[in-house]
């Protein structure tokens, strides 16, 4: 009987490489959560001999290819540092960003300053500028501010006599312990090391299912594409290539 498929099925990627050429003693299976998209391409180039008539008289095969492109949802830390970056991650903290769209008034007291208090009791890191009421970007100095103007140092901005009372917008970076986050380090290092990684990809419908398994992949790119009104996705590019005793993969099916 026929088999068919249906929908985009599972796929799990497993890192065996790092990006410095490191073997990973224990490899840890990654699933792609919300896969919404999966192709896998396979071709080879055709040599084709002419003689002195329109018609080829033989054709050969030449170089092949697997290729593979997927799209998946679900935003994974150590999917893209395993599969793709392959370099140092930290653990417990995350990075964030503070876009202030209440504003605050700043003080008429001496010192003119408003000190930030980062959410989750985190610790300030970096400035992202200040807008005043106008909508106008207020200018940065190191010190001894005039009006239209602002200094900082550790989340306290301090301002111009002359601005005492005007309503600002403060926005900041700073950095939070949260027991699941990730912080991939890229660093930057010599060409040739690159993580490499197996995939399986699992597909069921009515009983019957196909499992492809590729043990040896490496990825040329890894894009993100943010949108005004909807999900964020992932898209992950990669190539198969062979094991030392010449195999790229297996394809099983039910039929």
């Amino acid at each position: 009987m026929s088999q068919y498929g249906f929908g985009t099925g599972t796929m799990w990627g497993t890192a065996t490489q790092d990006a410095f050429g490191n073997t990973l003693a224990v490899p840890t299976p990654l699933k792609f959560g919300e896969l919404q998209d999966l192709s896998m391409d396979f071709s080879r180039d055709l040599k084709v001999l002419y003689g002195q008539n329109a018609m080829p008289v033989s054709v050969a095969g030449g170089k092949q290819k697997y290729e593979f492109k997927s799209k998946f949802a679900r935003m994974a830390g150590r999917v893209f540092n395993d599969l793709y970056f392959g370099q140092n991650m930290t653990t417990g903290t995350v990075m964030a960003a503070y876009n202030d769209n209440t504003g605050s008034n700043i003080p008429s007291a001496a010192g003119y300053q408003l000190i930030v208090a980062p959410p989750g009791s985190g610790t300030w890191k970096r400035d992202l500028g200040v807008i005043d009421a106008n909508g106008q970007p207020m200018a940065r100095v190191a010190s001894a501010p005039a009006t239209g103007q602002y200094s900082v140092s550790a989340g306290t901005y301090t301002f111009a006599a002359a601005d005492a009372g005007k309503l600002v917008f403060i926005s900041y970076g700073y950095d939070t312990s949260v027991s699941t986050g990730r912080v991939i380090t890229l660093q930057n290092q010599e060409m040739g090391a690159t993580p490499i990684f197996g995939v399986d990809v699992a597909m069921k419908f009515q009983g019957k299912s196909a499992v492809w398994r590729f043990p040896n992949c490496v990825s040329a790119k890894l894009s993100f594409e943010p949108k005004q009104d909807d999900y964020l996705q992932a898209s992950f590019d990669f190539s198969a290539f062979t094991d030392a005793t010449g195999v790229i993969g297996w394809l099983s099916f039910t039929e």
